[in-house]
């Protein structure tokens, strides 16, 4: 590592861009320097930028604060140098979510007699594995397209990130956890966090949306029953999955307004309860579950569609490390410390209804409260990205899901 400057000219380089008003000495452990003052530029991001290009032989990071609203210019000692790995773990990890997945497929579309144990369930449906195909295809074009979405988008402003890591959950309804990415080095700024946070969901749901089209319009509608039950030459024959109801949000409930003409799943009568009381009541709480009723028997394509916007609603939640928290700190900055506080009360009281929020109450408590804090934080965000903000609030609205699946 090269010598550090003398003072002086560490101060001629940062004058180039920053009016110094003040100057602090610090401690080479927390920071070599501190300047107050203000940039001569209103483009903050290409002052930074010419900034960090001119201290990087000296092995120098600069970090742009406004602190009470005063522009601040701390040099730190060190420059991280990201490496990317391996890719070992991420093939074996992709290659087993796609079985994991392949499996989900074919458990979801698997129509035979309710083997005594589970073991003999799996055993009977492995044989069949590859018929799980066109929701493996279906759910994992989604995923890798919400992933790339961050991969890209990281790439796009010289941002360090890893290949998505895959997590195959087997025996499971959908056969895996999701996928992530890391940011191996810190986002230069407030912009670039945003773009990486926001491409993940947008790309995610741009597949999401057609691949549950296309689910719906193969999916018949049918009565809600306990079980759902098929006859072949005289055997009986029923679903090997837990009879249930998936989640409404408003956008799924649009699509398969627009697709079969009626809201769904519709109960046999509303008796005397108001039309939109029982709506409301049923999105928020997931009852009553409306046995003898109609509603849509998703194909599995379908049903991969559906968790597709049930992923992007998970990911814009506005806490800590998901999508939502980095957009969230990007546009308002450290003045939201308390919403994520205000999201683990929320899902405590949804978790009466679904206790699966209890769950993530508490890794948002544990893990999900720290954010991603850029290097430059004088750079805001420009109007095109603030609509985007708007926009992306509207969407997490759409496919809010309170209550993501009942089981009866």
């Amino acid at each position: 590592m090269p010598d550090t400057p003398q003072p002086e000219v560490l101060q001629a380089i940062v004058s180039k861009v920053f009016r110094i008003e003040q100057v602090v000495t610090g401690d080479e452990r927390q920071f070599l320097v501190l300047y107050r003052g203000n940039l001569y530029s209103e483009d903050s991001e290409a002052a930074y930028d010419r900034l960090a290009a001119e201290l990087l032989p000296f092995e120098i990071t600069p970090l742009f604060r406004l602190v009470k609203g005063r522009q601040e210019v701390i040099l730190v000692k060190g420059v991280r140098r990201p490496t990317m790995g391996s890719l070992t773990v991420n093939i074996v990890m992709f290659i087993l979510t796609v079985l994991s997945v392949l499996f989900a497929g074919a458990w979801y579309d698997y129509r035979g007699p309710v083997p005594d144990s589970d073991l003999e369930l799996v055993m009977a449906i492995l044989p069949h594995i590859w018929q799980g195909w066109p929701f493996a295809v279906s759910l994992l074009s989604i995923l890798l397209a919400h992933e790339f979405g961050h991969y890209f988008a990281g790439r796009h402003h010289r941002t360090a990130v890893s290949l998505p890591y895959f997590i195959p959950f087997p025996v499971s309804t959908l056969g895996t956890m999701g996928a992530f990415i890391n940011m191996k080095e810190v986002p230069r700024n407030k912009r670039v966090l945003f773009d990486i946070g926001i491409a993940g969901p947008l790309a995610g749901l741009v597949v999401a949306i057609p691949v549950l089209i296309i689910g719906l319009l193969n999916s018949p509608i049918g009565e809600v029953q306990d079980s759902v039950h098929q006859t072949a030459d005289g055997v009986s024959y029923t679903l090997s999955y837990d009879d249930g109801l998936e989640g409404n949000s408003l956008l799924y409930l649009g699509l398969k307004y627009a697709i079969k003409q009626e809201l769904l799943p519709a109960p046999d009568n509303y008796g005397d309860t108001p039309a939109l009381y029982y709506w409301a009541r049923f999105m928020l709480t997931g009852q009553p579950i409306p046995i003898g009723g109609r509603d849509v028997h998703l194909d599995s394509v379908a049903w991969a569609g559906w968790a597709g916007l049930l992923v992007t609603f998970l990911n814009l939640i506005p806490a800590g490390q998901l999508d939502g928290g980095h957009i969230l700190y990007a546009v308002f900055d450290r003045r939201v410390r308390i919403v994520p506080t205000l999201i683990i009360i929320a899902l405590i009281i949804m978790g009466f209804f679904w206790r699966g929020w209890f769950i993530w109450a508490a890794l948002i408590f544990l893990l999900g409260r720290a954010h991603a804090e850029p290097l430059d934080q004088i750079t805001r965000l420009d109007p095109r990205r603030k609509a985007l903000a708007a926009l992306t609030l509207f969407i997490f609205i759409l496919v809010l899901t309170p209550i993501p699946f009942s089981v009866y």
